[in-house]
């Protein structure tokens, strides 16, 4: 199986598995890194790697069955990010100074779970678009 025979939409899917990789060590140092405070924290850090795991299996099994599994799961992960950002929106008001700059500048991030979202929203469209 060469590259050359390989379509758009299928690189596009292992590029979303791979990039979840690196978003699941991001999401997983920064919520470690407050000691996983809230339960919620944990969707994302489980979810990650299942996307990752997931876009690689379809890449690699060419089956149909694997396409809606990946479908199925770049929806939870786009709903997943959504979720995260009402979270870290929260999360910056309820700072001292409420929605002040520099809580966004020392607050939770909250452009990472919008960044869950897209990458989701690229396997999606691969998968619509292919």
């Amino acid at each position: 199986m060469a590259w050359s025979y390989w379509s758009l939409d299928r690189v596009v899917i292992l590029y979303v598995g791979l990039a979840y990789v690196f978003i699941w060590m991001q999401v997983t140092m920064s919520h470690y890194k407050i000691n996983f405070y809230k339960k919620a924290m944990w969707g994302p850090v489980i979810l990650a790697p299942l996307i990752c795991l997931i876009s690689i299996l379809t890449v690699l099994l060419n089956s149909k069955g694997w396409l809606f599994t990946a479908q199925l799961f770049y929806w939870f992960g786009t709903l997943e990010g959504l979720i995260g950002f009402f979270f870290h929106i929260r999360g910056v008001g309820q700072r001292v100074g409420g929605y002040a700059l520099r809580n966004f500048l020392t607050g939770p991030p909250v452009m990472m779970p919008l960044l869950f979202s897209a990458v989701s929203i690229l396997g999606l469209i691969a998968v619509y678009g292919g």
